[in-house]
């Protein structure tokens, strides 16, 4: 889907149509060499591949428009949104890959995926819904942000992109229209979307496909070597575009902002940025540093004096949510139990696990019905199969997988009723809360 601008060459008139570039690859093949003998609650095991019509549970209300390979609908029921794909051969590969890394991603500020469905034709993503649209909507409206806002909304895309990054993936299309708000009305909680050009990486290889948005594309990437880093360029964009309202790179088509993106040469205008803070200038300068190799990381941004010295953030988060004093020390120390890896964020999986530790998950109308989806041929009984695919493990060992059985099969019989069910989950959310 690709897309230019309307405006002056200063770039101050920013009002822009959609286009994105791309040359080669989508992916690269560096993999996701996850260690298939790690038996745990994953964000994948909660995303199940169907095939046939989408169902019931999910009906489509109204069509939200075209996306870069379909469209998109809006499913009131289940507050969710359905990317209709067409099952062209071309794109397939490049389907299944997205699928399986947004099945493997659990992070509050990316795009959930709840479920797949596949017919001949189409393939269906049933996602998060976020009825605030895009950033870009906002920036368009408003023009530009103040710096409690915009530090707020950079805090969030960084965190997303230092998850990224540490999991060796990087998006490569990190735009203001790949950034979706909860409401029109908040900016809390705000979501990375459209994995489209992501890539795992690795850290002896460079990237080589030259692919992006004019505006916001690192110019190491035009030269088609690069590392995860033009990711930070771009969040360099969108923080300048937030603080004056226009891209520091600006021109009458893509042919002109991408040769501006090649020299590098941006300008903080006096009367633009007089308001605006050192500290933010030079995060500015340093996620636009022209060579990548000096160029600050994702965590490094994220950890940057003018974030952490936002504490009006904090404030308004606080007064937005109409949190109580009475209840943050409790609040606290819930979080703190919950976040078992202690990256400061509640993550999918640690939410499902600690419910289901704590009893909340553990009703048996909601273990029945977990049962039944598992149990995919309804035979009253879980196979090896359906619990490979329960667990998003397919590679696991035969001896692995006679250890698991042995400890959950308590009759023998090789498959796994319902009690045998229960005390399984029971014994793994202990595992894993340990």
């Amino acid at each position: 889907m690709k897309w230019g601008c309307s405006q002056s060459s200063n770039g101050k008139d920013f009002k822009t149509r959609r286009s994105k570039f791309t040359n080669g690859n989508n992916y690269g093949k560096s993999g996701n060499n996850k260690n298939s003998e790690d038996l745990a609650i994953n964000p994948g095991m909660y995303v199940r591949k169907k095939e046939g019509k989408i169902g019931e549970p999910y009906f489509k209300v109204r069509n939200l428009g075209s996306g870069a390979y379909g469209e998109s609908q809006f499913d009131k029921m289940k507050y969710s949104i359905t990317n209709k794909i067409e099952c062209d051969d071309k794109i397939h590969e490049e389907i299944y890959n997205e699928i399986s890394l947004l099945k493997s991603l659990d992070h509050p500020n990316i795009i959930k995926l709840f479920d797949v469905f596949e017919d001949k034709k189409y393939f269906y993503l049933v996602t998060e819904f976020y009825e605030g649209g895009e950033l870009f909507e906002q920036i368009i409206n408003r023009h530009k942000f103040d710096e409690c806002d915009a530090a707020n909304i950079m805090k969030q895309i960084l965190s997303g992109i230092c998850y990224l990054h540490k999991h060796n993936i990087v998006h490569r299309d990190i735009k203001p229209e790949n950034i979706l708000l909860e409401n029109k009305h908040s900016l809390l909680n705000i979501k990375i979307v459209d994995f489209g050009l992501s890539s795992f990486f690795s850290k002896d290889n460079k990237l080589r496909d030259r692919l992006g948005t004019a505006y916001y594309i690192a110019p190491e990437v035009l030269r088609k070597k690069y590392n995860e880093k033009c990711d930070v360029w771009s969040c360099g964009v969108i923080l300048y575009i937030l603080l004056c309202g226009y891209p520091p790179f600006g021109g009458q088509n893509d042919q002109d902002i991408i040769k501006k993106v090649e020299k590098g040469k941006y300008y903080f205008d006096f009367n633009d940025w007089k308001n605006i803070s050192e500290e933010a200038k030079e995060l500015i300068k340093l996620m636009l540093t022209y060579d990548y190799n000096k160029r600050i990381t994702a965590k490094e941004a994220l950890n940057s004096k003018w974030i952490k010295n936002m504490q009006t953030i904090l404030i308004k988060f606080k007064n937005e949510l109409g949190e109580l004093k009475n209840v943050e020390e409790e609040v606290d120390n819930i979080l703190k139990e919950v976040d078992f890896d202690k990256n400061g964020y509640i993550e999918y999986s640690e939410f499902i696990s600690v419910c289901m530790d704590k009893q909340i998950l553990f009703s048996e109308e909601r273990l029945r019905d977990a049962f039944n989806l598992f149990d995919t041929d309804k035979s009253g009984k879980i196979t090896k199969e359906e619990l490979a695919n329960l667990f998003g493990l397919t590679s696991i060992s035969e001896q692995m997988w006679n250890e698991v059985l042995g400890e959950a099969d308590k009759n023998k019989d090789n498959m796994i009723d319902f009690d045998e069910f229960v005390n399984m989950m029971h014994k793994i959310c202990d595992n894993k809360s340990s």
